[in-house]
């Protein structure tokens, strides 16, 4: 049931706002990645990514099927939770709270011309808030894990011609 909520929650989102890379971004903490790849072949190049990189693609969800299943177009969007247990379990060692923030999460739009952009907020911006009670481990584990995320977009986007 709570897939079903979450998908209901980003079908409202993306009909309330057309993702596309020109579309306005936050900048603090987010990565933004427009490729020249379609749309699926930036979904299929991240997963394969993901699995490249030694992490796993633990959720998977959008609102473009099931619109479609209603009649209804929208562009393409999907979100994909990535995480690796490893990191599970030593987050947790250093704070209860921080593993709210997993998994972390790509988020691959379809733009107007049927392009992909790619885009996730960094794990260092989601575990900042926790540093303070978790300390210098905490940090590290999240510059890994952010330079885990760019090898996977870049992997992920490195198919564009």
């Amino acid at each position: 049931m709570s897939r079903t909520w979450l998908a209901v929650g980003l079908m409202a989102l993306t009909l309330a706002v057309t993702a596309t890379a020109e579309s306005r971004w936050p900048e603090q903490g987010w990565r933004v990645m427009p490729t020249t790849l379609s749309y699926p072949e930036l979904l299929k190049g991240l997963r394969a990514a993901v699995e490249a990189e030694g992490m796993y693609v633990v959720t998977d969800v959008g609102p473009t099927e099931a619109a479609a299943s209603r009649g209804i177009t929208i562009p393409g969007n999907r979100v994909l939770g990535v995480f690796r247990n490893d990191y599970a379990v030593n987050i947790l060692r250093l704070s209860v709270p921080a593993m709210i923030e997993a998994p972390m999460r790509f988020y691959v739009t379809e733009n107007d011309d049927g392009t992909g952009t790619l885009a996730w907020k960094t794990p260092s911006h989601l575990l900042d808030p926790y540093m303070e009670d978790a300390g210098a481990e905490l940090d590290r584990i999240a510059h890994e894990l952010d330079a885990r995320f760019s090898a996977i977009a870049d992997r992920a986007a490195g198919a564009s011609p």
